[in-house]
């Protein structure tokens, strides 16, 4: 073998082996989903006047679930005892979907009730505002969230983009205030974009005002490179983080990755909240702790198709918990978890990012958290009774 030909040879080997290497890590993954998205956004800038008209929440086509409706936030798990019908609970959640739009279009979802946005506001309903209807009526408005190409901008044209989103979500809540809660006590709830917009909610339209004393809990989970730092919190009048399993008025938050993984990187700290012990520290928790996953069986629509074009896919029913999955442990501001790859809860790549398994892996302890939270508000306050 010459010379030349051995080195050639060499140096495919290596390129081989790091590849493998980056790939396992989910490195290689990220590099080409960051290159793909920073190719494919919109090709236009960012100016409100192109957002189709902003939604009318007197409308009931503006929620994607309502008490009074049945839709997709309905559902409880495969032998899972339904607490009480919608609707007749003393407490409301508010719940705010993350991205499902993630098309390069526009910079903002069209809200066209044929797509795959829509499905997979459909998929967040299932798999995370579910979990909180063993506590709560469900209300989760449906709004002009920002597409994914959103997070790939520098931060202030991410954060005009998310802010346009903002608007529509207060105005949501403001509807819900006036029209729906006739003063009852209220959980928060989120996921990634949602956490987002729900963080700048706490901050302006709950923290420091009449509505905090209605306030159980705030679970904005999963913000992955938007810090719940101690800043933040030190920032705030009456909202500080959770520190137990039953205190109220108070923040829970964590972002999930597989053991191995190198977690998310903030320039930040964040909150991280053990979902399994509902405690701030990074003490690990076993899987015995943990009451029960549920399985994502129809996959979250991760197409960036342009034409948002839906799969046409419906979601009927939740399987039935597997307890005991997984333990957990809070590690610099991000929560690790048992490697899921082959796993029955969701395939996840190993040593992953498990941001779309943060509600699914620990759904079950967030229900009974909910409930938890609820019943220790409602021993110490008064509250008016449900319609």
């Amino acid at each position: 073998m010459s010379r030349t030909v051995k080195i050639v040879l060499g140096a495919f080997i290596t390129l081989f082996v790091v590849s493998a290497l980056l790939f396992a890590t989910g490195i290689a993954q990220q590099w080409l989903f960051m290159y793909f998205v920073s190719s494919n956004g919109p090709d236009h800038e960012f100016e409100p006047s192109l957002a189709v008209d902003a939604p009318d929440y007197a409308d009931r086509r503006f929620w994607a679930a309502l008490p009074s409706m049945d839709d997709p936030a309905d559902l409880v798990p495969q032998g899972v005892v339904r607490e009480f019908e919608q609707g007749d609970s003393p407490v409301d959640v508010f719940f705010v979907h993350p991205t499902g739009y993630l098309s390069g279009a526009s910079w903002h979802s069209p809200m066209d009730p044929d797509s795959a946005a829509e499905e997979n506001t459909n998929w967040m309903l299932v798999y995370q505002a579910s979990a909180y209807n063993g506590c709560c009526n469900v209300y989760a408005p449906r709004y002009r969230e920002a597409t994914i190409y959103t997070y790939f901008q520098d931060e202030d044209v991410r954060e005009r983009i998310l802010g346009f989103a903002y608007a529509d979500v207060e105005r949501a809540f403001d509807h819900f205030l006036a029209n729906y809660s006739e003063g009852r006590p209220f959980i928060l709830a989120s996921h990634s974009q949602g956490s987002h917009h729900l963080k700048r909610l706490l901050a302006e339209r709950i923290d420091g005002t009449e509505l905090y004393s209605h306030m159980v809990a705030a679970y904005p989970i999963g913000s992955v490179m938007i810090a719940w730092s101690e800043a933040y919190f030190a920032g705030m009048q009456d909202v500080k983080p959770c520190l137990s399993a039953t205190q109220t008025g108070c923040v829970v938050h964590w972002d999930t990755w597989a053991e191995g993984g190198r977690g998310v990187d903030r320039e930040e700290d964040s909150l991280c909240t053990n979902p399994l012990t509902w405690a701030v520290n990074e003490e690990r928790a076993p899987a015995s702790e943990n009451i029960g996953a549920v399985p994502v069986t129809i996959p979250y629509n991760i197409s960036l198709d342009i034409d948002n074009a839906p799969r046409g896919v419906t979601f009927t029913a939740l399987e039935a918990p597997v307890p005991n999955h997984t333990w957990a442990q809070c590690r610099d501001g991000s929560l690790f978890v048992a490697d899921q790859s082959g796993g029955p809860i969701s395939e996840g790549p190993p040593g992953g990012n498990y941001h779309g398994l943060d509600y699914a892996l620990f759904y079950m302890d967030i229900r009974q958290n909910a409930k938890d939270r609820v019943s220790a508000y409602l021993n110490a306050n008064t509250v008016p009774p449900s319609s």
